[in-house]
C-alpha cells in the first residue's frame, strides 16, 4: 500500500458540505452534469466527467489485494523493497541475515529468483492449481461473491514498478518473468465471470518520486527501469505509457490510484484522464478514476486511505482500508481486525455518502489465509441477509448517533460499534429509512435522532425488523415519539445471532425534513421535499451547492438549526441581493427568493445565546460572572446561568467574537502560549487575540481557534466544575471540541 509505516498523509477531519437527498434521488444521474462526448487533456474538459456514477453509489463494497514480489519475503511489509536498503532499518537487518548484503543480493533477485543463505530457492512464481499449485483466481473471486463485494480487482503495479500484466513497456511484468502468467488478464477474466465490476489499482506514481530513494544507482538500462532511476522525462513518459496498457487491455470500471500524484508531469496526468475517459465513452461505459493528491476534485473521486470524514459529507467518496493493521501484503505473523471492527465500520462509512474497498494479503504461492476468509464471509454474512438495507441506498440528512465516533480523516482506526450506536439509509425513492443498530440494544431502542422537536412522524406506517433471511421481517408494534426519541418496543431477546440489527421504518410518502442539530439543511422543493443537502457552519459558493447535489437557485425551502442563520445571495460569490434566515422557511415563493439562491453562508445567529460546551467533560464555558477584565474562563456544570450564555457574533473575515451574556465582555487568547489561560476583556476592535475561527468538525462538534495565536480552546480532559479553561494546538484529543447548544 501507500502508506502503512513510513508515510503519514493525514487529512483533517471533514468539515465540508454535509449532504444526503430526502428524496429524488440526490446523487442518482438526475442530478449528475452530463458527460461530453470527448475529453481533452486540460482540466476544464477532464472536470466535467461525473465522477461517481450510479452503479458505483449502489455498489458500496469492494475487494483488492496486495499481492505481488513483495509478497515472497513475507517480512515487514508491502514497503520491503524500499526498506531492506535503508541501512539500519529492521528490514534491512531481517534481509541481510536471511539473504545478504542488498548491494550482493538486490530486490531483482525476488523476480528472477535466487537462493538464500540458507540454500532455499525463492522467487515470486505462483503456480496455478490446474498446473499444480495453489492459486485459483475463479476460487478468490468466489470468495469476493460470498464476501458481498460489488466489484474487485488486483493491485496490477505497486511501488516496486513490476508490472503484473504482458507490458511491452515495462520488461519487468508477469509474463516475461517470475510467473510467466498475465496476472491481471486472469484476474479480470475470472471477476467478470461473476458479473462483478473491474478495479485496476496502481501505485506507481510513487515508484520514481522516492519510492527507492535508498536503492544503489543502476548502470544497467533495464535495472534502471525497475528502481525508477530513468529520468524524470522519461519516467513521467513511462508512468503514462503503463496507464494506457492497462486502460486497453483491462478496461477497468474503476482506475483507482495511489498517492504522488501531485509528483507526476502535469500534462501526463490530463493525457490520462482524457484517454481513459474517451475510451469509456467507446465502451459505452461509466467508469470512476479515483485519487488522493493531484486531482482538481471534480470528476474523480476522493480516496481516504485507511479512514473516512467523521460526519456525512460530499462529494461521494472512498476509502481504501486493510484487514490488518501491520501490512497490506502478507507477512508472517500478520494480525487482523476483527469482523466488527470491519463491518462497523463499512456500515459507518456507507452512512456518510462513502464506498469502502477492502484490501485482503493473499500469500505468495496465492493461498488466502481462513483468517482472512473468515473477515470476509463476516461480512458477506450481513450483505447476504440485510443488504437491502446498504445495497442501492443512499445517505440520510444525518449518518447517525450514538457514543463510537469513526473516521475524522485518514489513518484512523476501524471500531466496533455498541449497541446504543445507530447508523442510517435510505431507499433510493425516499419512502424507507433505515436504522442499523451495531448490536442488540434490548427489550426497546430509542433513536434520538427522530424526537418530536426534530421530525414529524405522522406519516409513519410501519416499523419492521429485518429478519435472519433476505426478505423476512418481524412487525413491531406502533412506536411511541416525544421529545427524547423514538420509542420502539423490540423483542425480549435477540431472535437469531448477528452483528448488526436492521430496523426498516416505511413512510406513507417521503421520508419527513428533519430538523439539523447544527447548520441548515436546503430542499429543492418547498415544504422541506425533493433533493436536500446539509450545510454545516461556512461559506458555500454555487460550485460547493452543486458539488452537494444541489446546483445553483434550486433552493425553494430551508431549515436553520436553532441558533443558526443563513445568508443567501442571489450571486456568486456572496454578490448579489442577499437575503436573511433565521427559522424554518417551509415555501421561499412567500418571499420572492425561491430558486434565486446562488451561494450562501451558514453562521450563527448574533442574536442568539448558546451553551457552549465541551465535549469530553460536558462542562459549559463559563466566565464567572461580573468579573474584573483579564480573569480566566472557567467550566461549569450547565445551570441555566446567564455567566455560561455566549453570542457568537461575526467580524470580518469569516472570525468570530464570544460575548458573555452576564458580563459583555469577549473571549481572549491574550496572545499566549499553548497550555496558558483563555480569558476575557471588553470588546477592542482590531485585537486579533479577541477574535476565533469556529470550524466543524464532524457530528456537530467544533474546534474554537484564536486568530493572533492559533491555538484553540481546551476543556484540559475530565476535569472538575469550576476548572480554568485554555488553550492548546489543535489535535485528535475530543478537550479540543464543543458544542453549540442554542438557550
Amino acid at each position: 500500500m501507500s502508506s502503512s509505516i513510513n508515510r503519514r498523509h493525514f487529512l483533517a477531519g471533514a468539515t465540508c458540505v454535509a449532504a444526503a437527498a430526502v428524496a429524488g434521488g440526490l446523487f442518482g444521474a438526475g442530478s449528475a452534469q452530463a458527460a461530453p462526448g470527448t475529453y481533452t487533456p486540460d482540466w476544464n474538459s477532464v472536470d466535467q466527467h461525473p465522477p461517481a456514477p450510479e452503479w458505483f453509489q449502489d455498489a458500496k463494497f469492494g475487494i483488492y489485494f496486495h499481492w505481488g514480489v513483495f509478497s515472497v519475503p513475507a517480512f515487514g511489509n508491502e514497503w520491503y523493497p524500499r526498506t531492506m536498503y535503508q541501512a539500519g532499518d529492521s528490514v534491512n537487518q531481517h534481509h541481510i541475515a536471511t539473504y545478504g548484503q542488498p548491494s550482493a543480493w538486490p530486490y531483482h533477485n525476488f523476480i528472477n529468483g535466487a537462493q538464500d543463505l540458507a540454500g532455499n530457492f525463492v522467487k515470486f512464481a505462483p503456480k496455478l492449481k490446474s498446473a499444480g499449485g495453489k492459486f485459483d483466481p475463479d476460487e478468490w473471486v468466489q470468495l469476493f461473491v460470498d464476501a458481498g463485494a460489488k466489484f474487485a480487482g488486483p493491485v496490477a503495479e505497486h511501488h516496486d514498478g513490476f508490472s503484473m500484466w504482458d507490458s511491452q513497456v515495462n520488461e519487468w511484468n508477469s509474463v516475461d518473468k517470475g510467473p510467466g502468467l498475465n496476472l491481471l488478464q486472469l484476474f479480470s477474466t475470472a471477476i467478470r465471470a461473476k458479473g462483478l465490476k473491474l478495479l485496476v489499482a496502481m501505485h506507481h506514481a510513487y515508484h520514481y518520486n522516492g519510492f527507492y530513494e535508498y536503492a544503489p544507482a543502476q548502470t544497467d538500462p533495464s535495472l534502471k527501469k525497475l528502481y525508477g532511476q530513468l529520468g524524470a522525462a522519461a519516467e513521467n513518459q513511462l508512468w503514462y505509457d503503463k496507464l494506457k496498457e492497462v486502460i486497453d487491455r483491462a478496461q477497468p470500471d474503476i482506475l483507482w490510484q495511489d498517492f504522488k500524484l501531485d509528483a507526476v508531469d502535469e500534462t501526463q496526468r490530463l493525457k490520462f484522464l482524457s484517454y481513459y475517459y474517451n475510451q469509456a465513452n467507446s465502451w459505452g461505459r461509466e467508469v470512476v478514476a479515483t485519487y488522493k493528491d493531484g486531482m482538481n476534485g471534480k470528476g474523480e473521486v476522493f480516496d481516504y486511505e485507511r479512514g473516512g470524514p467523521g460526519d456525512l459529507t460530499t462529494p461521494y467518496w472512498l476509502t481504501d482500508d486493510s484487514i490488518s493493521s501491520s501490512s497490506w501484503c502478507y507477512t508472517q505473523g500478520i494480525g487482523y481486525y476483527t469482523i466488527q471492527q470491519m463491518l462497523h465500520s463499512f456500515i459507518d462509512r456507507v452512512s456518510k455518502n462513502g464506498n469502502m474497498l477492502l484490501n485482503i494479503a493473499p500469500m505468495a504461492d496465492g493461498t488466502i489465509p481462513q483468517a482472512q476468509k473468515d473477515i470476509l464471509l463476516g461480512i458477506g454474512d450481513h450483505l447476504k441477509r440485510f443488504g437491502e438495507s446498504v445495497y442501492a441506498t443512499r445517505a440520510w440528512t444525518v449518518y447517525g448517533e450514538g457514543p463510537t465516533k469513526m473516521g475524522g480523516g485518514a489513518f484512523t482506526t476501524p471500531h466496533a460499534g455498541t449497541a446504543q450506536d445507530i447508523r442510517f439509509t435510505r431507499d433510493k425513492a425516499g419512502n424507507v429509512l433505515y436504522a442499523t443498530v451495531l448490536g442488540w440494544p434490548g427489550s426497546s431502542l430509542t433513536i434520538k435522532t427522530l424526537s418530536s422537536d426534530r421530525i414529524n412522524l405522522s406519516s409513519l406506517a410501519s416499523v419492521k425488523l429485518l429478519g435472519s433471511t433476505a426478505g423476512t421481517y418481524t412487525d413491531l408494534p406502533t412506536p411511541a415519539q416525544n421529545s427524547s426519541g423514538l420509542t420502539v418496543t423490540l423483542p425480549s431477546s435477540a431472535p437469531y445471532g448477528a452483528n448488526a440489527y436492521v430496523l426498516k421504518l416505511t413512510f406513507s410518502g417521503t421520508i419527513p425534513g428533519l430538523l439539523p442539530p447544527s447548520g441548515v439543511i436546503a430542499f429543492q422543493d418547498v415544504n422541506y421535499t425533493g433533493g436536500s443537502a446539509s450545510f454545516a457552519l461556512g461559506d458555500y459558493t454555487a460550485a460547493d451547492l452543486t458539488a452537494a447535489g444541489l446546483g445553483a437557485r434550486t433552493v425553494s425551502s430551508l431549515r436553520p438549526a436553532p441558533g443558526y442563520q443563513v445568508v443567501g445571495y442571489s450571486g456568486d460569490d456572496f454578490t448579489g441581493a442577499s437575503w436573511t434566515f433565521t427559522a424554518d422557511s417551509p415555501d421561499l415563493r412567500t418571499t420572492g427568493n425561491n430558486d434565486q439562491i446562488t451561494s450562501l453562508r451558514v453562521q450563527f445567529n448574533p442574536a442568539a445565546y448558546f451553551r457552549i460546551t465541551n465535549v469530553t467533560d460536558g462542562l459549559a464555558l463559563d466566565s464567572g460572572g461580573n468579573v474584573a477584565s483579564g480573569s480566566h474562563l472557567k467550566q461549569w456544570t450547565w445551570d441555566t446561568s446567564t455567566n455560561l450564555q455566549w453570542r457568537a457574533e461575526p467580524v470580518a473575515g469569516g472570525y468570530y467574537r464570544l460575548v458573555n451574556r452576564t458580563n459583555g465582555m469577549v473571549a481572549d487568547g491574550w496572545g499566549d502560549i499553548s497550555g496558558s489561560a483563555a480569558r476575557q476583556a471588553p470588546w477592542s476592535s482590531g485585537n486579533n487575540n479577541q477574535q476565533w475561527t469556529i470550524t466543524h468538525r464532524g457530528d456537530g462538534r467544533f474546534s474554537i481557534a484564536n486568530r493572533a495565536t492559533g491555538l484553540v480552546l481546551d476543556g484540559g480532559g475530565n476535569v472538575s466544575s469550576g476548572s480554568v479553561t485554555k488553550q492548546w494546538t489543535y489535535g485528535s484529543s475530543t478537550n479540543l471540541l464543543w458544542t453549540f447548544t442554542a438557550v
